[in-house]
């Protein structure tokens, strides 16, 4: 009975941690798109708009939720 307990739960922990790691790795690659988009525009000679989705990248970062640990959301006055 014990060991099943610890099974279910080892399980459950593992679950937790794949899709910590998946949703870590879908907001790295959200952080990497928003720089070859900038580096695309800033290629073409469109700073302002480089810099744009720089903020745009900036408000995602500040704006999302803690990957590292998976709480809160935003940035911490």
């Amino acid at each position: 009975m014990a060991t099943q307990k610890r099974t279910s739960a080892s399980a459950k922990e593992i679950a937790r941690l794949v899709e910590e790691l998946e949703n870590a790795e879908a907001y790295e690659q959200r952080l990497r798109q928003f720089i070859l988009d900038a580096k695309d525009e800033l290629a073409r000679g469109n700073t302002s708009v480089a810099l744009s989705i720089l903020n745009q990248a900036l408000n995602y970062i500040d704006s999302a939720a803690d990957v590292v640990t998976g709480t809160g959301t935003g940035s911490s006055p």
